[in-house]
């Protein structure tokens, strides 16, 4: 079959079907004397392969290492261990992401828990202090990085702040 053809029963476009043959991806290709390509019939299981690679979390690269010639020919242990190794890619990201909610959800408890009495900037001061104090490891950064305002700077930053919207209005 032609590329429009292909394209037409994989649901690819003809460029994304011309890039996955350029980068090695789509390697039942046949060239005919006037230049057009022909596809046979496996391209459109090897499409529908990559993609569900693709969704499955798998790099491009990762994709070509395992995705043989000819679907007749694969390597059982490799692409087992390829699967169990992204299984286990997947359980730490989602491990990194669930560590990540839980700092956010305590960010976002500690900033509502601002006094009534405390104005926005000393109420950043407190939540960074408490980070700081919580999780000094979690920052590359020394303490001369940080510049925590006092009071006079945090009074000179409102005070312009003021002007900047007077003079804009």
């Amino acid at each position: 079959m032609r590329i429009g053809e292909l394209a037409q029963k994989s649901g690819f476009t003809t460029s994304k079907i011309r890039f996955y043959e350029r980068i090695g991806l789509l390697k039942a290709v046949d060239r005919r004397s006037n230049g057009y390509r022909t596809y046979s019939s496996q391209a459109v299981t090897i499409l529908g392969l990559i993609t569900t690679a693709q969704r499955a979390g798998f790099t491009l690269d990762e994709i070509r290492a395992l995705l043989p010639s000819d679907l007749t020919r694969w390597d059982h242990a490799t692409l087992m261990d390829a699967l169990t190794r992204k299984i286990a890619d997947i359980e730490a990201l989602q491990a990194r992401l669930t560590q990540s909610r839980v700092h956010l959800l305590r960010l976002i408890e500690d900033i509502q828990a601002r006094p009534d009495d405390m104005d926005c900037a000393a109420n950043a001061h407190r939540v960074l202090t408490n980070m700081l104090a919580e999780h000094p490891e979690a920052l590359d950064v020394t303490s001369d990085d940080i510049r925590l305002l006092d009071a006079t700077d945090r009074r000179q930053s409102v005070s312009s702040g003021r002007r900047k919207k007077t003079a804009s209005r």
